[in-house]
């Protein structure tokens, strides 16, 4: 029982604190515009869904021994990318001023590219 406590500690960290931080330090570089914090909105449940049909699928289609060993890499690897982003930008989830666009072109592929490579696969 306490592993189903602790995942649902660690999504609803994801959903309410991850989102709300990320969506908040991006929504001044691309304007302010509601259409800035839709887009983020859009990204985090988009990737939710996939997360619930690649769950769905792996336990569809592998045994249990194989679901760990994907889930052991992908959560390797998703850790191995936040410790990148930090020696990087200083923080795990965060993204570097690097990322604040340059051009009055639409803020959405930026803002979609930015959510990807920051937080897209630990989310």
């Amino acid at each position: 029982m306490p592993a189903y406590a602790l995942t649902i500690f660690v999504g609803a960290f994801l959903l309410f604190e991850i989102e709300p931080i990320v969506g908040k330090r991006v929504l001044p570089w691309f304007g302010g515009a509601p259409a800035v914090w839709t887009t983020c909105l859009l990204f985090f449940q988009l990737v939710l869904l996939g997360g619930y049909l690649y769950a769905h699928a792996l336990s569809r289609k592998a045994r249990p021994a194989a679901q760990r060993n994907v889930h052991l890499a992908l959560l390797g690897l998703a850790l191995g990318l936040l410790i990148l982003g930090a020696a990087a930008w200083g923080s795990p989830v965060l993204p570097g001023p690097g990322w604040k666009p340059e051009g009055g072109a639409s803020p959405i592929p930026g803002i979609l590219a930015l959510l990807t490579v920051s937080v897209g696969l630990p989310y």
